[in-house]
This record gives structure tokens, sequence and C-alpha cells, in this order.
């Protein structure tokens, strides 16, 4: 095992990790920039290494100062958490060449699964449903990219091959404005990715965002964690995630559940993941995976009494998946609410210094956040500050137990989402289960007609 692990990360992921590796009998190094100095995980790691200044392309997206950290503090191993390098076979590929271990899939992996067009390519020979589209990228001519378009059916959606994040995407509903959008959407993600591919699927009308979490070891033994229902979200961000997913049969769950961890067998795949699937009609739809551990992992653990985060520093280290499929039995239910430092409905950052801070406590209650009384929240990164996440018996209990944890929860000095969170709580056809990821945006645009 790891003596010592680098967290290159930062906010309540960074937290998670050190967590789990103070656990683990690990110490911790912590590399941040200049404005998350006075941060608690800081304070907290057992070392810890400023890497530049706030913004993220000279700190957090600096391999060449993370790598030096890991050099000047001996470090064993590095982990990624979520979002900056998370997904960057690069960077997995450098730290691989620096002597280090890259706590995550290997960087071939990452490649694969990181190009849409290719992640679906490999989807269809492992045999995992993919949403009807495109034979891979989509050629130049005009008059072949129509064809392509009456053969799936209109409405049809134009992705970028190396987006992410909600952005690279078009709907088209007609033939008359295909080719603008085409054109248009390969702009948007020579721009935004530096990969101008595109690719076409076929829109579906009212799909739910259903995710499979999943853990594989390097000897080619893989397990699936159930399924989280994700659709709950508002320009592809998720808001609010729940485990298991409302409506998913033991049925549906094994299916899928085996079709994904087959599918990283077939492709090497080590570490944790997550595909990502709409499921419209009973069927489910590859979109894409996820090669790291997941905002939302916390609601997989609370049902099934596996801490996702420890797995993927075993795997890392060489060691054999500690459980097999038979091992892994759900219970109850958890939901996981996105604490934003934001307009709770216009959705404008709202950075600054938290006066007064009370976290929520009680039964099924769990915390993961990184903000305390008098932190200064920078307006450098992402706006999320807290998880507040729930457990229950039941679907019901988790949700009274998050309604109850909500009203408790007291962040004074910036704007929260926590309004719109309590909104939400309290609307029926949410509290039925089963709303489709294009619920929220329609219930906003009806909330600003009135």
């Amino acid at each position: 095992m790891f003596e010592k692990i680098l967290i290159a990360n930062r906010g309540e992921i960074a937290l998670r990790v050190l967590r789990a590796c103070r656990e683990m009998g690990i110490k911790t190094v912590v590399v941040h920039s200049e404005a998350d100095r006075e941060a608690k995980y800081v304070k907290l790691a057992d070392e810890s290494v400023c890497i530049g200044p706030a913004p993220s392309p000279q700190s957090y997206l600096n391999i060449p100062a993370i790598i030096s950290a890991a050099e000047v503090t001996d470090a064993q191993a590095i982990h990624p958490g979520y979002g900056f390098l998370s997904e960057n076979a690069d960077f997995a590929e450098r730290v691989e060449q620096s002597g280090f271990v890259f706590i995550g899939p290997r960087p071939d992996s990452i490649r694969l699964m990181g190009d849409k067009v290719s992640a679906k390519d490999a989807m269809k020979a492992a045999a995992v449903p993919c949403v009807p589209g495109s034979d891979g990228a989509l050629p130049d001519d005009p008059a072949e990219i129509t064809r392509i378009a009456k053969r799936i059916g209109y409405p049809i959606i134009i992705k970028a091959a190396g987006g992410g994040g909600g952005r690279g995407m078009r709907v088209v509903h007609t033939e008359a404005a295909l080719i603008n959008s085409v054109n248009m959407t390969r702009a948007e993600a020579q721009a935004a990715f530096g990969n101008p591919t595109v690719y076409m699927e076929k829109f579906l009308e009212n799909p739910r965002h259903i995710e499979i979490q999943i853990l594989a070891d390097e000897y080619g033994n893989a397990i699936y964690l159930g399924e989280r229902d994700c659709s709950m979200q508002r320009r592809h961000q998720k808001v609010i995630e729940e485990a298991p997913a409302p409506g998913i049969t033991d049925k549906h769950r094994k299916k899928i559940g085996e079709a994904c961890a087959d599918a990283c067998r077939k492709i090497g795949y080590r570490g944790a993941g997550t595909f990502e699937f709409l499921f419209e009609n009973g069927e489910f739809y590859f979109i894409e995976m996820n090669t790291r551990v997941q905002v939302e992992h916390p609601v997989t653990e609370l049902i099934t009494g596996i801490d996702i985060v420890q797995e993927q520093i075993r795997i890392a280290a060489g060691e054999k998946l500690r459980y097999t499929q038979k091992d892994v039995v759900l219970r109850g239910h958890a939901m996981e609410c996105r604490i934003n430092a934001e307009d709770p409905f216009k959705f404008t950052p709202s950075p600054g210094r938290i006066t007064t801070y009370h976290p929520p406590g009680g039964p099924g209650i769990r915390m993961d956040s990184h903000i305390y009384q008098g932190y200064f929240v920078p307006p450098n990164y992402d706006s999320m500050i807290a998880k507040v996440i729930s457990f229950g018996d039941t679907r019901d209990q988790a949700m009274a137990r998050m309604r109850i944890a909500l009203s408790e929860m007291v962040v004074e000095g910036i704007s929260t989402n926590i309004p719109l969170h309590n909104e939400l709580l309290n609307d029926s056809a949410f509290q039925r289960g089963g709303t489709s990821i294009h619920y929220l945006e329609h219930k906003l645009e009806q909330r600003n007609k009135r």
C-alpha cells in the first residue's frame, strides 16, 4: 500500500480523498493555489504545496507544477479527484512516466472513453446499448450528413466528440437547420476543446439520466454497484442525484450492470468509473463514460456500504477487488443535493466570505463540504461548496430527512441554491420519481413566466 498520496484537486473532493487516506493510514500532500491557502484540507494535510496563483491554468491545470510537488514531497501516487486533470490522458501518462502511480484508469482507457466517438464504438463492440446515430464522426459532405439525419430521424442532436459539461451540443428539428447547426457545433467544439470532430445521435424527447457505477481491477475482475438517477439537472449540470433510481427493476439493473462490467473486462479498464445512459421506454442508451470518481458517488456508498475512494486507492496499489458481485447488496435509499454559491434562480455566482455557517446533522445525514465560518468562497472555480446527502430505509424517508437537513443548514454572507432544493423537494412530480432530464428547465421556464 502507498505511504503517501498527493491530492491534485481542491474543494470538497480534496477533503474527501484526504479523509479516505487518513482512515487507511496513508500520509497526504495537498497542492493548492494562492486562493485556497486557507482551505480546511490544506490545514489538515500532512504536507501542502502552493503550486501557483488562483487561475486554474496556472495552478490546478499546471502539470509540471503538480509533478514537481510530488517529487519534492516524495509522494508515491497522485489522486486527481474529479474535474481539472482527472480525465486528462496526457496528465495520467506524465504521472506514470515520472515514476508515480496515477490513481485512476490507464491513459489509453482515458483516451478511448474521452472521445465520444471512439467510446461509442467500443461500447457497440462490447454489446452495450447505444443511442442510434452516425457511425463515427460526421463527414464533410453536406449531402451525406443529410442522408445520415434522415436515416436516424428527426429530432437529432449534434455533439462534439471531445465535449463535456453540457457544451458542444445542438438539437436540430428540421433538415433546413441541419448543415448550419453542424458547422456551428464544429466551430464551438474547436474553440472549446481544440477538436472540431462532431457526431450525430437521435434526440430522445423525455429520457431520464441513469448511470451505473463500476469498480474494476487490473486482473480482469469487475463489478457494478447499482445505479443512480441524475435526471434533475439544468443545462446538463446535475442538481439532485439519488440511488437507487425510482422505477428501475432488478431485471433492468442486472442486465445493464452486467453489460457495463463485461465492457470493463473487454477494454481492460482499471479503477472506478461510471457509465452514463439515457433511459426511455424501458431501454438504456449509452451516452458516455466518466473515467474518474463522480461528484455523486456518496449516494452509492450509502446504499452499498462500499467506500469507492478507498477502493480506487487499493486498485491503484495493485490489489485485487475485495468484493464480488454477490457481495453487492443495495439497502435503503440515498439522495444528494449539490449546494452551490449562486443565486438560487438566476444562477449567477455568489463568491464572498461566509459570515455564519451551521451544517445540518441528524439521523441519516452525511455532509461533504470544505467550507467553514469565515471561509472565503473564491470566484475562480466551480460554485459548488457542499453536498448534503441523506439516507433512509425508503425514498420517502430519505426525502424527509433531506428536507429537515436543508431547513437546518445556515450559510450567510453569500447566496446559495438551498431555496431551489427546497422547492424541488416539495414538487409533486419529483416526489413521485421518474422525472426526465428536461423537467427542471421546463419548471424554471414556467416559474420565470409567473
